[in-house]
């Protein structure tokens, strides 16, 4: 759509009108020849001399030259502009942090795949992740990873297709064998902390059986809640196994009950995909967005214009004049 960013200058394209009407036409007085038997010689030829004012008239294609370029300069004055289709940017609204377990339990192969083969639950977590991440569209996603410590595997970005490869990158114990689960909280409270969106949230996916950390789950938990952090934990593991595999169900649920969070079991594949299916439309998303439409400047057009015509009308003219002085030098002759 054609705009202008000054339209209020068209107002001034009949000040030209405005000029001639008001202000008079300037006059000079002067002899036309100056002849020194200019008398004699009106008398003996018996002409008539009246002393008259000589108007100099321009042509109608000099008046229609001047009205366009006048009008071509005022609306480059304007400044014309094209509004192109509206740009819409969406705004993230929301943190989303995922805490995935990659300690020692996390290679027992208890889950079967879609294709029906057992698969060690960490494989398991990544295909329903990577399912879960493709519907997160308009999210800052952060990726956290932990065993014996935490590390940040992907801070928070809107660059889905990152966040997925890098989780496909992950290995069990490539973080210790260790579970440091309260000290992987503490790592995503720092990582919030230079968020400045409201809503945050945490989905951790362990055993719960913490073995490393400086700082107990439940303590890293309240810190959470006062930061306005909400934890969701999702439990992989078999109940029944004892020591470093254990599955400390307890310790996920009073982190989640404590930071206002939902506790998830996942006993197999259909489970996991269930409990992420439930979180996606948990945490839906509030959309925000914001639009402009880009401008394209366009004043060069009648400036083009201008020049174009200036150069048209002074090439016909050098076109008549040489016309003028050929037929002049060919009289003589005839």
């Amino acid at each position: 759509m054609l705009t202008f960013g000054y339209p209020w200058l068209f107002f001034v394209l009949p000040l030209p009108l405005l000029v001639r009407w008001l202000l008079p036409a300037y006059g000079e007085q002067r002899p036309a020849v100056r002849m020194p038997f200019f008398k004699m010689l009106t008398e003996t030829s018996g002409a008539k001399v009246a002393e008259d004012a000589v108007l100099r008239r321009r042509s109608v294609l000099q008046a229609l030259l001047l009205i366009v370029i006048w009008c071509a300069a005022v609306a480059a004055l304007a400044r014309p502009q094209w509004l192109e289709p509206p740009v819409v940017r969406e705004l993230p609204t929301r943190d989303l942090l995922l805490a995935v377990d990659l300690s020692g339990s996390m290679e027992a192969e208890d889950f079967k795949n879609k294709e029906g083969k057992t698969v060690d639950r960490l494989t398991a977590v990544k295909e329903v992740l990577d399912d879960f991440l493709s519907r997160r569209k308009g999210d800052r996603i952060g990726l956290l990873v932990f065993g014996t410590a935490a590390f940040v595997q992907v801070p928070f970005t809107q660059d889905l297709e990152v966040s997925r490869q890098l989780l496909q990158e992950t290995e069990v114990r490539m973080a210790g064998p260790k579970t440091a689960f309260g000290d992987a909280i503490g790592l995503g409270i720092s990582l919030f902390e230079r968020s400045e969106v409201e809503q945050r949230v945490m989905i951790a996916l362990t055993d719960g059986n913490d073995t490393g950390s400086k700082v107990p789950p439940h303590e890293a938990a309240r810190i959470a809640a006062d930061r306005g952090i909400v934890i969701h934990t999702v439990a992989i593991g078999d109940p029944t196994s004892v020591g470093e595999e254990k599955l400390d169900e307890e310790a996920l649920k009073q982190v989640a009950e404590i930071s206002k969070g939902k506790y998830f079991f996942a006993g197999d594949l259909v489970q996991l995909e269930g409990i992420y299916t439930e979180l996606d439309q948990l945490e839906t998303r509030k959309a925000e967005t914001v639009s402009y439409r880009p401008r394209l400047d366009l004043f060069h057009w009648p400036l083009a214009l201008i020049a174009v015509l200036f150069l048209l009308y002074h090439l016909m003219m050098a076109i008549v004049s040489a016309k003028k002085k050929t037929s002049i030098e060919l009289k003589p002759h005839a």
